[in-house]
């Protein structure tokens, strides 16, 4: 039985839920048999990442013995980063996280993390609690999390702001580089514009490109940085039908078969400066991510004719909430109420 397979019989099967659970030895970071999942350099940083990141968030659906396996094959496949943040299921996903990854040593893996306190002591208190869950003294990358108004920006970036925390923190060697997360283009340039960060976190997906153009200026400005863009939503498949039924219990759809899957992440893999994408967080879209990215060729005319059409009758899971940018209003309705990004409620400004 093949190492990877054995694993994760054990991780399922077994249900324990200790420490390193499914990975009972520490490997090098040579010893990932025949993974060919391709990694690329992060900007000026010296680190290669893999190409597809690990959903974090997707541990909200499992018990810590599946988390484990999952940890365990994923790494074993050829990834090496792993994202997260504390409104994953209010530190549950961090929990779970910080357990698997203890089969790996410290060395073998890019840890990202992110906060959406946008003051500076609530994000030097919620950067603390994460180092604890995850288990580690340092992050590779902390991140200014689901940036959606200019105003947000402003209050991170501003004396008192996240900001100064995160800089602190970085002097005293808990975390190497810095980026944003941004759901809005408003929001990212505003931030692009007033700090150099290492890293942009933003959606790159097919549908939203190819129907609105959206993500084009925040490429543009990215490549003109050198700064590297973690794409978010790459399978995504634009907002649910009114009418059916959900394939699903999340809030937008994305691409499932293996042959969607390969032209999505050929098309976020193709746009410079994108260097990894995020798949949803399922482990069987995981799966199907890291086999579909292992065959990565560059997106050529009749990949993109193809998704030009599957994109025609899609909408935008991104368009109410730059909507909402645009009008400036006062509060903040949630788009999507089921989506975990709308937790914290940060966005209502003070």
């Amino acid at each position: 039985m093949k190492r990877r397979v054995f694993l994760k019989t054990v991780g399922t099967a077994a249900g324990v839920a200790a420490l390193g659970a499914g990975c009972a030895i520490k490997r090098s970071g040579a010893e990932r048999g025949t993974a060919s999942l391709p990694r690329r350099k992060l900007g000026s940083t010296g680190r290669e990442i893999s190409v597809v990141g690990f959903p974090g968030l997707a541990l909200i659906h499992y018990e810590q013995s599946r988390c484990n396996a999952a940890v365990c094959d994923a790494f074993d496949r050829g990834v090496n980063y792993f994202d997260v943040a504390p409104a994953y299921g209010n530190g549950q996903c961090e929990t779970k996280l910080g357990i698997s990854l203890q089969a790996l040593k410290r060395e073998q893996y890019f840890l990202a993390c992110k906060t959406k306190k946008r003051d500076k002591v609530g994000a030097r208190r919620e950067l603390e609690e994460s180092l604890r869950l995850l288990k580690t003294d340092q992050l590779d990358l902390y991140q200014l999390h689901h940036l959606v108004r200019p105003a947000e920006v402003r209050q991170a970036l501003a004396p008192g702001g996240a900001m100064e925390a995160i800089q602190e923190a970085k002097k005293e060697g808990k975390l190497k580089w810095i980026g944003f997360s941004a759901h809005t283009t408003k929001a990212a340039l505003e931030a692009m514009q007033n700090f150099k960060f290492d890293t942009v976190m933003f959606p790159i997906n097919f549908v939203e490109y190819y129907t609105r153009d959206y993500g084009r200026e925040v490429l543009e400005l990215a490549q003109h940085q050198g700064t590297s863009v973690l794409a978010i939503k790459p399978l995504s498949w634009g907002t649910w039908p009114k009418e059916g039924k959900r394939t699903r219990e999340w809030w937008y759809r994305s691409v499932e078969e293996p042959g969607d899957i390969e032209l999505a992440m050929r098309f976020a893999l193709s746009q410079p400066p994108v260097i990894a994408g995020i798949p949803p967080s399922f482990l069987d879209l995981l799966d199907r991510t890291i086999a579909a990215a292992s065959r990565f060729t560059p997106l050529d005319a009749a990949g993109m004719r193809k998704l030009k059409l599957m994109a025609s009758d899609r909408e935008s899971i991104f368009l109410a909430e730059e909507r909402q940018v645009a009008l400036n209003l006062p509060g903040w309705q949630p788009v999507y109420p089921d989506s975990p990004h709308e937790c914290g409620g940060h966005h209502q400004l003070g």
